[in-house]
Parts: C-alpha cells; sequence; structure tokens
C-alpha cells in the first residue's frame, strides 16, 4: 500500500529559471552569512528536503517539534547548494558544509525570497491573479473563474483545494493554498506556459502562515463566514480577523465582496482597497442588503441552476451555473463580477455566457467533488460533494431537496483531529435536513473514529430523538447500505470527501474514491451508472475496504 509520502503530488517548477546568486540574495535579504558564498547560483528555493533539487536553497525554519537546519546535511546530499535560517539554524546547520544566510525570521521572509528567485514580485510580468477567501464557496469560485475565463479565449491556471491547473495541465493538489516557495515557482512555470490569468484559493491559514506572502492579488473575492476551523483559531473572531488582510492594498488592489453572510458588512466596512458588492437574496442573511450587483435565482434543476445576474447600472446576463444549488449560482455571480473587475469587458462576458447574446447559455466549468452527481438517470441520485461545515450541509441539503421528488438520505462524516467545536452542529444540521441520516468515518486521522461518531450522533439526536439515524462503519459499507435504504426519486448525498482520492488513517494516505464507491454501489444494486469522468484511484476490482482484514461491523 502506498506511505503518505508516496502518494503526494509533485511540486512543479519552472523550467528557465531567472538567475540569481547567492551574494545577491545575502546582501538584500540576510542580516550575517557563514561560509564561501561567492559565485553560487540559485535555481529554486524550498522549505522541504523531501522535494528539494539539485542548485536549490534550502529555508530551514523551527519547527513544533524540530528546526528544519537539522536536516541541512540532508539537504546538501540531494544538492541544497545554500541554507537560509535563522541565528539558531545557523548553529545546527554549520556541520553540513554549505554556504548559510541568516535571516531574523525565514518563515515571514519566505514570500519575499521566493517572489525574488523567480521573478513573480508585485512588479513583475507575471499573470492577473484572482484570490479567493471565505468559509464555503473557495473552490467553486476558483474553477468557475477557471471555466469562465476559459470561455472568453483565456489561457487560465488554477490553485485550489482539489487540483492546480497549467494552461490545461492538472495536478493533484497538496494544501488548500501551496506554501509560498511552492506558489511562487508555480506561478513561474504558469508564465512560462503562456497562462494570462490565474484563479487562486486563498485560506485564512494561507495569510496567517505566509503561503501568499510576495503577491497581490488583482481582483479579491469574498465568499461568507461560517463556523469552521477553531482547531487553527481561538474563536470566530479571531478566524475572521485572519481573513482580513486580503483585502489590504499590500495584498490585493481591487475586492469583490459578497454579503450573503453577515460578515460581508464587516469586511465592506474594514476593506482598504477599491470594492464593490454582490448579495444573493434568496440566501442571503440580510435578503434586502443593497449591492451593487444582484443574483437571481430562476430555476433548479438536476443539472444546473439558472439565475440573473443584475447590476445596479441595468446591466443584466443571465446564465446556468452547471451544478444544483443557490449558493452555487452566489458562487457563479462572485466569480462574473471577479472576471469584470479584472479587465474583462462585459460584452465579452455576455457573448461568452448569455443565450440571447450569442453564448452557450451555460458557464462551462467542472467542480471536482462540488455537489457532483454521480448516478444514471435511473435509481436514486447519488451526490458526492466536499462540504464539511454545518453552513455547507445546510446549503447542500436545501438544494438537493429542491430537486427531489422523493427522500432525501444523508450521509457523512467528521475529520479526526479536526475543530472538534463544530460536530454537534454537523449533526443537527444532518439530522434537520434530511429524510434519513447514515453517520460513518470520514479522514480519522490519529483521533478515534468511534468517538467522533459517537459526537455527531448525539448532535444529531439531541436535535430529532424521532429521527431515522444509522450509523456504519467503514464508509465502504455505509454507501452500500444506504443504496439499498432508498430508490427511484430518492436521492443521497454524500459529504466529506468530495474530490479526494483517499482517507487519512493514522498518518496514511489510503487509497479511496466516494465517487467509485457510490458508481459501485449503485451497479451492484442493479442501477445504471454512467462512465466517471474522473480517474480511478484503483481497480474496477480491487477490494472495498480501505483495510482488507477489518470486518463490517
Amino acid at each position: 500500500m502506498p506511505t503518505a509520502d508516496s502518494r503526494l503530488p509533485p511540486v512543479l517548477r519552472p523550467e528557465h529559471p531567472p538567475i540569481r546568486s547567492l551574494d545577491d540574495l545575502a546582501a538584500r535579504f540576510g542580516i550575517a552569512r557563514h561560509g564561501d558564498t561567492a559565485g553560487v547560483v540559485l535555481s529554486g528555493i524550498t522549505l522541504a528536503t523531501a522535494d528539494l533539487r539539485p542548485g536549490e536553497a534550502f529555508v530551514a525554519i523551527r519547527g513544533v517539534n524540530r528546526h528544519g537546519a537539522e536536516f541541512a546535511a540532508t539537504a546538501a546530499e540531494k544538492g541544497a547548494v545554500a541554507v537560509v535560517t535563522d541565528a539558531a539554524g545557523a548553529e545546527l546547520a554549520a556541520d553540513a558544509g554549505l554556504p548559510i544566510v541568516v535571516v531574523d525570521d525565514p518563515r515571514a521572509l519566505l514570500g519575499e525570497l521566493s517572489a525574488w528567485i523567480y521573478g513573480t514580485g508585485p512588479d513583475d510580468d507575471i499573470p492577473l491573479l484572482f484570490g479567493t477567501t471565505g468559509t464555503n464557496g473557495k473552490t467553486s469560485v476558483s474553477h468557475l473563474l477557471e471555466g469562465i475565463l476559459g470561455q472568453l479565449g483565456v489561457v487560465a491556471g488554477l490553485s485550489s483545494t482539489a487540483e492546480r491547473h497549467i494552461a490545461g495541465q492538472v495536478i493533484v493538489s497538496r494544501l488548500t493554498t501551496p506554501e509560498a516557495s511552492e506558489f511562487h515557482a508555480l506561478l513561474a512555470l504558469m508564465r512560462e506556459r503562456g497562462v494570462e490569468a490565474v484563479a487562486v484559493e486563498v485560506s485564512a491559514q494561507a495569510l496567517s502562515r505566509h503561503r501568499v506572502d510576495g503577491l497581490v492579488f488583482d481582483v479579491a473575492g469574498f465568499t461568507n463566514l461560517t463556523h469552521d476551523h477553531l482547531d487553527d483559531y481561538a474563536d470566530m473572531r479571531e478566524y475572521f480577523e485572519a481573513k482580513l488582510p486580503l483585502f489590504r492594498p499590500d495584498r490585493s488592489r481591487r475586492a469583490v465582496i459578497s454579503l450573503d453572510s453577515a460578515a460581508g458588512a464587516e469586511v465592506v466596512e474594514r476593506c482598504e482597497v477599491p470594492y464593490v458588492t454582490i448579495v444573493t437574496p434568496a440566501i442571503a442573511a440580510d435578503p434586502a442588503a443593497d449591492a451593487d450587483w444582484t443574483v437571481e435565482i430562476l430555476d433548479e434543476r438536476q443539472d444546473g441552476t439558472r439565475f440573473r445576474l443584475s447590476g445596479r447600472d441595468g446591466r443584466t446576463l443571465t446564465t446556468v451555473v452547471p451544478v444544483i444549488g443557490r449558493h452555487m449560482a452566489a458562487n457563479a455571480g462572485l466569480a462574473i463580477v471577479m472576471i469584470l473587475e479584472g479587465g474583462y469587458g462585459w460584452e465579452r462576458l455576455l457573448a461568452a455566457l448569455d443565450l440571447e447574446h450569442g453564448g452557450s447559455g451555460r458557464i462551462d466549468a467542472y467542480l471536482p467533488g462540488r455537489t457532483q452527481l454521480v448516478s444514471g438517470d435511473r435509481g436514486p441520485a447519488v451526490y458526492v460533494d466536499f462540504g464539511h461545515s454545518p453552513d455547507a450541509f445546510e446549503k447542500t441539503l436545501a438544494a438537493v431537496r429542491r430537486v427531489t421528488p422523493g427522500k432525501v438520505l444523508f450521509l457523512f462524516g467528521a475529520d479526526g483531529d479536526r475543530d472538534a467545536t463544530k460536530r454537534h452542529d454537523m449533526g443537527r444540521t444532518g439530522v434537520e435536513g434530511s429524510d434519513i441520516l447514515v453517520i460513518t468515518d470520514h479522514h480519522p486521522r490519529f483521533e478515534d473514529p468511534e468517538s467522533v461518531r459517537a459526537t455527531l450522533l448525539e448532535g444529531a439526536r439531541r436535535a430529532r430523538p424521532d429521527a431515522v439515524i444509522y450509523e456504519f462503519t467503514p464508509p465502504e459499507r455505509a454507501i452500500v447500505e444506504s443504496v439499498a435504504l432508498v430508490g427511484e426519486g430518492d436521492a443521497i448525498l454524500w459529504c466529506g470527501p468530495g474530490h479526494q482520492d483517499y482517507r487519512d488513517i493514522r498518518g496514511e494516505r489510503t487509497p479511496y474514491s466516494a465517487r467509485e464507491l457510490s458508481r459501485r454501489a449503485l451497479r451492484d444494486a442493479g442501477w445504471p451508472v454512467p462512465e466517471p469522468r474522473w480517474p480511478v484511484p484503483y481497480p474496477e476490482d480491487a477490494t472495498p475496504l480501505s483495510d482488507p482484514t477489518r470486518e463490517w461491523r
């Protein structure tokens, strides 16, 4: 079985990076240097020895348990030509035989270092950057941005939770937002390949941990703020504050702010760059909120949601986003306005998206694992979604309910070793929005999965003691049992795994695909299934159990 490291996607580099010397780096950023730096040329920069390439500088930072400088000898063996670290790290790396540049805080400086080495700073010739933050919708907006840009004839790039795209090349993502060194290398490669614009998902953690340092986004978008990530932040106020730096002049040039959640109004108040606002009355906390743009829901079907985008100045555009849900129409509206703010003309958008103006009448975008319909034209509809917060559950369940004539079964689990404060609300929201609730496992990581399920069950039973609730483990069994509980005209919504092709079990990425498991369960129950649009992570005849020695119970 593959180890965690063997299943990680590669870190990409430009083929022809700018020529940078270590002496120039030391003069520009260093406070001291040790060893002979003369004549040393850098081809790149990295934080990790695992993906270090010959000719690169190794940036050694202090971790939770160990200092990265302890691995300087390993970096030297792999071809590193220098170490950039702090004073404590310089002592630890002294015997590695590499020249050392000392800086005060290598983690905080990584973005600027990377931008300088790859020539991807705010004053360099780089693609147009669209950055989206918020609790829910970041990935969807990013993929919609890329899809719409493609319909405009723009060569686009993408960096999201799900995937990285470079002019059509697709690479599975490691982190929601890559480390600064990885992102600047990716941006330099995109430039080499003629990418004109890039859609980037920007998490709060990316801002807090310096992953987007050295970048200024041409347009920043805000989706919403709901309960999540309290494993990383002390409370919702701290989590909210972590997102605000994106709306300052050192991070972005313009902004588009959704007023659908209550936090949108405060983002407007504290935004320090020019901005416009957008609202979707059908889902907004304040449906009467006054905004520059409005998204009006016209129709909801299994294959998409039709909506009208209207501007305060009288401009209108009508199109279809290819997934269900009013929140998805809101995401699409935000993406369209962000593109408009990025300098692309209104008539060009109409000609691409609006049927009455010669467009397709539909947004051509693929949103991996976002309310993704994996079933056929007969039997229960089965949707696989990446949602993992109470707000995401509520919106997606409501969307499925509106297009389902029969019962709605909700299947989900919760992440281990992540924000446990939302688990009761996850159970409550799940049971309140469904006719049948099935609780299973997700990524247990190093936490006891039985304990995680128990908390979810407690939240659900407190909310609806009389509800139909099942507990099945492992999830391979849960989807089989779920298909057996529903029939023609019913629907299953499986939230959590979405596009992911693994489960994290005690630090090991175990091959796993909720989409393929759903298709298999449907087929075994006698229902027709379409051919998948995604890669299958293991053969059709592979055991359906993550651990073949474990029995269903």
